[in-house]
């Protein structure tokens, strides 16, 4: 039996909810801000100490804040879940391998001009605004970042990759015939009062664009599923509608993927919880509940501060945030693009032609914001243009080989503190972002080596990753068709 809580149900017509209109929105002006600090020994202190959390710290819920409809939940770093301290080299070097697959993923998505997500139509749900818990997957060999969620009724806890670039919601399911190690049990459809396979002849089935046909016979031919994200990586089982908790949160009927066959990088958690643009993703399903807003914070790296995530327009920052255009790909709806003029060095932008960022009316080119990517990627002719202006205010810092798919390094060993020019990112229509100096000078060993952490495309396509989106917060409001930035910091 289901515990106390908030029961969110699903109805067959979204009821339309009103939500007070946002506040005129100001560009601001370019930062005269051209230096700052860069902590050396702050920063390599924190990757050398990171100590993993108590168990009972890390899955007991802590609620900052609780009103009618917000439930805001802490976020746990990547390095508090981290099985042994283990070598700060070693896991950047995995992380930056599972990067290059994520960008060629993200590639593939466009060139095929295909939404590898359970697209179309289907049931929404109609939901008080809520969050929930939010952990860094990298430690744990997969994804970036992990949501802990209960999956069926009464509710398995389960890791789940949260992921920005995905429309789909799947987990790893029982009986499995291919399955992946996870760090919790595999979820067991047959413990679940709530689990629902998805019917052949069921609107889910007929609109799911991963559907690949039925098993069984008769009146029991269920709905087959299967995603392939372009590095090998894929799952494929049965669509089903079920139950997600959210803290004391429960979402009924949720399409998702319930997996029997599973491969690739989502070692440690149990599947994805897809956010990105899509008509499948959790956003989207849940529909009016969440108005398309929702709001996250990625905290910064080797911090004890608390990030989140939280769904619904009470998330959305109301003063002093930065406000974008979202742009719409309709070759792959699911990316959240932005408007990028340009990029500034030392508080001056560099002169990069505009027409280098700009998204084709063909679907090709732009600047998407993913949370499932780590380093920045720029178009090569920008990347160089720019790096050029960061190494030229930089002439008074030792350099250090080139490292993996950092091209520009400084040996910073022995150094307490160092003045860096400041890195930003100018937006169509004027706003400007001026990043933390640790978002893009940041440590790839353990003994000083910093890298200038963006890095050079052959393709059109610009991602704005993780790294650079680290301590900031970050809202989408799909309603309003606008991506917010700050005010609040992680």
């Amino acid at each position: 039996m289901m515990t106390a809580g908030i029961l969110i149900t699903v109805v067959e017509v979204a009821v339309m909810l009103l939500f007070p209109p946002l506040a005129t929105l100001t560009a601001t002006k370019p930062s005269s801000l051209s230096h700052q600090i860069l902590d050396v020994q702050q920063i390599m202190h924190t990757t050398k100490s990171a100590s993993r959390l108590p168990q009972t710290q890390l899955f007991d819920h802590e609620i900052l804040e609780t009103d009618r409809k917000r439930w805001k939940l802490n976020l746990v770093h990547r390095d508090k879940l981290s099985e042994h301290d283990g070598d700060h080299r070693r896991r950047m070097e995995a992380r930056l391998k599972r990067d290059v697959k994520r960008v060629a993923f993200l590639n593939s998505r466009i060139v095929n001009g295909y939404n590898h997500t359970m697209g179309g139509g289907g049931e929404r749900f109609q939901v008080e605004d809520f969050g929930s818990e939010v952990v860094s997957g990298m430690q744990q060999g997969s994804g970036e970042y992990f949501v802990r969620i209960g999956v069926g009724s009464p509710p398995q806890s389960q890791y789940m990759v949260v992921d920005s670039g995905s429309d789909v919601v799947w987990v790893q399911c029982l009986p499995c015939k291919q399955c992946y190690q996870q760090s919790d049990p595999l979820f067991d459809p047959a413990n679940s009062a709530s689990f629902i396979a998805v019917s052949c002849g069921s609107t889910v089935c007929k609109h799911a664009e991963t559907a690949v046909g039925c098993h069984g016979h008769g009146g029991g031919r269920w709905c087959g599923y299967q995603v392939s994200y372009g590095d090998g990586s894929y799952t494929k089982g049965t669509l089903a509608l079920e139950t997600l908790t959210f803290d004391n949160t429960f979402i009924q009927k949720v399409a998702i993927g319930c997996g029997h066959r599973n491969q690739g990088l989502f070692i440690g958690a149990a599947g994805l919880l897809g956010i990105g643009g899509g008509s499948m993703s959790l956003v989207s399903q849940l529909g009016g509940a969440s108005d398309g807003a929702f709001s996250y914070c990625l905290v910064s790296r080797g911090t004890d501060s608390p990030g989140s995530l939280e769904f619904g327009r009470e998330s959305l920052p109301t003063d002093s945030a930065v406000w974008v255009p979202l742009l719409r790909n309709l070759r792959v709806p699911t990316f959240y693009y932005v408007g990028l003029s340009g990029l500034g060095v030392g508080g001056v932008q560099v002169s990069i032609p505009e027409p280098i960022f700009k998204l084709s009316d063909m679907g090709h080119g732009g600047v998407v914001m993913d949370t499932g990517t780590a380093v920045t990627r720029l178009p090569t002719a920008a990347y160089t243009t720019f790096r050029d202006a960061f190494l030229a205010q930089t002439t008074n810092l030792p350099r250090a080989q080139p490292n993996s798919i950092f091209g520009t390094c400084y040996d910073l060993n022995g150094f307490y503190t160092v003045q860096v020019p400041t890195v930003s990112f100018y937006f169509t229509g004027g706003p400007v972002l001026t990043l933390p100096a640790r978002n893009y000078l940041i440590p790839v060993n353990d003994v000083g080596t910093f890298c200038f952490a963006f890095a050079p495309t052959s393709s059109g396509l610009s991602i704005i990753g993780n790294i650079q989106q680290e301590g900031i917060q970050i809202s989408v409001d799909s309603t309003n068709g606008l991506m917010g930035f700050g005010p609040n910091v992680c």
